[in-house]
């Protein structure tokens, strides 16, 4: 593509640049190729927009072109995102049922849908238009389905559980298993019946293996444009606020409540039965075991706020040559 083309379809600007380049693809701005775009939406990266060896580099409004051809943005990792979508075709799906797949006569699937090998469909199973499901996908009995769901190999949508529009199911993702509860009955554990369903709203994407468990009572909610990382678990009765993300290997414990626009880093884990604020932040692997305020940012176990965390590990990585001192200091009052 020229790159006046790919600028007028992503809105941007364009400076520095002398002709019309042809395009050919999008890369990291160590690995670009002259024919190739690139981009820098972290400051610390910025030395490398001098050697980048890419056609142009997309930048935001105030970073210093010193005289390269850049393209402007105000977001410039959003930019970035939309440009790789002009190069890659995703594989079409024509519609279509694979002979293998079996699907209930109850089951009512809306037109344009693509049903891939083995699926499994059960009985009284609503699903909307233009679906995709590829090989191996299990849709439990009395589940709803709204349109434009997409579900990648192995799949699963427990019983009676009800998705929105345009969800996306990453491969192994299971929606709707049994939540972990049991009940202490003299030496052994009784299984407490998971009666209860797992909601997620629309525009929701589950990445690979994946666990949202059903509720024991009630529900299990996701609202729309949540974004779900590999390998996350979401307990049973828990509720997660629209546009929040939970990234790998999170976990959150039996009815937690997590608002809007949250972001759980990696393996962050929450005790059950508490509120994270809208807005909240907590950073990689840090213990929730109580109620996070909105718009804060914790680190740690017990998580604490961020700022008071990082002063805590500087004073920690000192403690060695601290403890020396105190003992030097004991030993002349002897």
């Amino acid at each position: 593509m020229k790159l006046s083309d790919i600028a007028s379809a992503l809105a941007v600007t364009l400076e520095n640049v002398s002709g019309d380049l042809d395009i050919t693809g999008v890369a990291g701005i160590e690995e670009a190729g002259p024919s190739q775009l690139t981009f820098i939406a972290n400051p610390k990266y910025a030395s490398a927009a001098r050697t980048t060896q890419a056609a142009a580099v997309i930048v935001a409004q105030d970073f210093p072109a010193e005289g390269r051809p850049v393209v402007r943005s105000s977001n410039p990792y959003l930019t970035f995102a939309r440009a790789i979508e002009l190069f890659y075709r995703p594989p079409a799906y024509k519609p279509g049922i694979h002979p293998t797949a079996v699907i209930h006569p109850s089951a009512k699937i809306g037109s344009g849908a693509h049903i891939g090998p083995y699926v499994t469909v059960d009985e009284n199973v609503v699903i909307g238009e233009r679906c995709v499901l590829l090989s191996h996908v299990v849709i439990y009995q009395g589940a709803t389905i709204g349109n434009n769901f997409f579900a990648h190999a192995h799949a699963i949508v427990r019983e009676y559980c009800r998705l929105g529009d345009g969800v996306v199911l990453q491969n192994g993702v299971i929606i709707g298993a049994d939540g972990f509860g049991f009940a202490r009955d003299g030496d052994h554990w009784h299984k407490i019946v998971q009666a209860g369903i797992t909601i997620l709203g629309d525009d929701v994407e589950v990445q690979a293996n994946a666990c949202v468990d059903r509720a024991s009572i009630g529900e299990t909610h996701i609202a729309n444009g949540v974004r779900i990382d590999n390998l996350v678990q979401v307990g049973h009765g828990c509720t997660v606020g629209e546009n929040t993300m939970l990234c790998s290997q999170a976990g959150l414990a039996g009815s937690t409540k997590v608002g809007k626009n949250v972001i759980l880093a990696g393996q962050v884990g929450a005790a059950g039965h508490l509120t994270i604020g809208d807005g909240a932040i907590a950073t990689a692997q840090t213990g929730i075991p109580h109620d996070v305020p909105p718009n804060t940012m914790v680190s740690g176990y017990p998580a604490i706020e961020n700022k008071q965390w990082l002063r805590a590990v500087a004073v920690f990585n000192r403690l060695p040559e601290i403890a020396k001192a105190l003992r030097r200091l004991e030993r002349g009052k002897e």
